[in-house]
């Protein structure tokens, strides 16, 4: 092989060959093995995912601007709407906050064209009850037994909380939500949010039906986590607001009454400085220094295209791996615009 192909792993030859051996540990930021992990959650309790993420967190430096915005949003409990470009470092923000201040995993809520209010509170699932329900009859169980599948105290086995249900659980310190890519969603979503982040709580109609036939009026549920929840009375209610971090990248405008109940911060495009740091923070200081040539190149770009800071960490990544010919076809490829040409 050339020089410039060395670094191939597959190579295109329709032979079976060990190159897989060859492939070095996978980046930070792609690393699935780091999920094992295990870290301290802000209950005591082991949090696996929280260790897997603590690189995020150690990447974000915010500015002055930046600084107040945050602490105003956590000082008046109310959401932080962050917009900006991609990889200006919205999502990476509320990883920060979490980590800093110590309240656990952050719980993400990605949004989709298709997601609903509901999606975020909780999931009833209805058909796997009536399935547990008709499974236990043959056997002559009583399914309204105490643990039967149709029994009253099992309801709670058959209800979710998604995540924005989870963060409002009532406890002493405030989780961090984020609710990722608001403007993807559906026309209707931002004003749905609206009653439950001013409010604080929601009902769960399956629950509070059967309230008074539950003991001490309590279900136990299942959390978005993973965990276990007691809900009293059928009613989520929080005691601390989360720390709620609503991104956009600006692809729609919201309705007013929205804007109104968050603050709103506005990330610019980073510069070199941040660029770096953001590098090093994934990469090692090395990997920045050898990189400068390509944050340049990634900034000059950056002024007439829409380019994501990913895609330059995907490009230095591999520019040890890849010969001086490669690296810079490779640099080309992979920092690719966003945006249509106008």
């Amino acid at each position: 092989m050339t020089e410039s192909s060395e670094w191939l792993i597959y190579r295109g030859a329709g032979e079976p060959h060990d190159g897989l051996d060859r492939l070095p540990a996978p980046p930070p930021w792609r690393d699935f093995a780091g999920r094992d992990t295990a870290d301290t959650g802000a209950d005591g309790s082991e949090d696996r995912r929280l260790g897997a993420h603590r690189h995020l967190a150690e990447l974000h430096r915010p500015g002055a601007e930046e600084l107040e915005m945050i602490n105003a949003a956590l000082y008046l409990r109310r959401p932080l709407l962050v917009t900006g470009s991609p990889g200006a470092g919205k999502s990476t923000l509320a990883h920060s906050v979490a980590y800093e201040l110590g309240l656990g995993n952050v719980l993400r809520w990605p949004v989709v064209s298709r997601s609903t209010l509901q999606d975020g509170l909780y999931h009833y699932d209805a058909i796997a009850r009536l399935q547990d329900v008709q499974i236990a009859a043959p056997q002559g169980t009583d399914p309204a037994a105490p643990g039967a599948p149709g029994s009253v105290e099992g309801i709670g086995g058959y209800i979710r909380l998604g995540p924005l249900g989870t963060a409002l659980l009532p406890s002493d310190t405030p989780r961090v939500l984020l609710i990722d890519e608001l403007d993807k969603s559906d026309i209707d979503l931002p004003n749905d949010l609206l009653n439950v982040l001013e409010e604080g709580e929601f009902a769960i109609p399956e629950l509070e039906r059967v309230a008074d036939r539950l003991p001490g009026g309590e279900a136990e549920v299942l959390t978005a986590d993973g965990r276990k929840a007691r809900v009293r009375d059928g009613r989520v209610r929080c005691r601390a607001f989360p720390f709620v971090v609503l991104t956009s990248n600006g692809e729609r405008d919201f309705p007013a009454p929205l804007m109104r109940r968050c603050i709103h911060l506005e990330l610019g495009r980073p510069d070199h400085k941040r660029l770096a740091t953001f590098v090093r923070a994934h990469l090692g200081d090395e990997a920045a220094r050898a990189g400068d040539d390509l944050i340049t190149h990634f900034l000059e770009r950056s002024r007439s295209e829409l380019v994501a800071a990913d895609q330059l960490l995907n490009a230095i990544y591999l520019t040890d791996a890849a010969a001086p010919p490669s690296r810079d076809r490779l640099a080309d490829l992979l920092i690719q615009r966003l945006d249509r040409p106008r």
